[in-house]
């Protein structure tokens, strides 16, 4: 994880420097970005490995940077950002992000979700399989109803078109296909994917994902046949 490549975005040259101490102190290579033209244009010269990007920026806004940026990236996407509202979160994952983080924000914090964004990320860009305490149990092309799975691309196809998951979008439900049938708490689900223990609010983290999931997969969202809801006790894939 040493020598990750994370771009910064916020118009706020203070945050930028904190931000900036925190990761290189860990390792980190961190390119700063004052706004989101500018991030675009470092984003079409050089790989990062994570994005921490902020909201209310002048010109692009965090959500407008975040559909462009998932034109050309799909590296993790942590939102960093005052406006905490649930409609606020729930827009930054619709944009594409993966994480949100409020301001003002834990120092502790912002490093373990950004080691858990860049460790899942590298694990998938390796092809690595989620671990889940067992091996999985199902091999070849993975499909679910009308769902299908290109593990070696990373691809999911919906009746033959390609949909356009985020990469935590792809993880939960890659996790939720190889152990079909079983049920994931939203604190299991967390843990298997964001790879960080998990914590008091986590689970609308959870909700939020799945509810984006679902727009994308079923084909009735509001009746979901392929992640169904346990109540009570979490999520299965039928």
């Amino acid at each position: 994880m040493d020598n990750s490549n994370i771009l910064v975005v916020d118009d706020n040259p203070e945050i930028r420097e904190i931000i900036q101490v925190l990761l290189t102190g860990e390792g980190f290579l961190v390119t700063e970005a004052p706004d989101g033209e500018t991030a675009l244009r470092f984003i079409r010269e050089k790989l990062f490995d994570l994005i921490i990007l902020d909201i209310m920026m002048p010109g692009l806004n965090g959500y407008q940077t975040c559909l462009e940026i998932r034109k050309n990236s799909n590296a993790p996407i942590l939102f960093l950002s005052a406006r905490t509202k649930e409609s606020d979160k729930t827009l930054g994952f619709s944009s594409g992000g993966d994480d949100y983080l409020a301001k003002p924000f834990s120092y502790s914090e912002l490093i373990s979700r950004s080691k858990a964004l860049i460790r899942r990320y590298q694990v998938y860009k390796g092809k690595d399989i989620i671990s889940t305490g067992r091996p999985a149990e199902i091999s070849g092309p993975l499909t679910c109803r009308h769902l299908r799975i290109n593990e070696e691309k990373e691809e999911v196809y919906a009746d033959g078109r390609l949909l356009e998951l985020t990469d935590t979008e792809y993880a939960v439900l890659l996790l939720l296909i190889k152990n079909r049938h079983q049920i994931f708490s939203a604190g299991r689900l967390y843990e298997a994917v964001w790879n960080e223990p998990y914590y008091y609010g986590a689970n609308n983290t959870v909700m939020v994902h799945i509810r984006n999931l679902r727009l994308k997969i079923e084909k009735d969202p509001k009746n979901p046949e392929i992640i169904k809801t346990v109540w009570g006790k979490g999520y299965r894939c039928d």
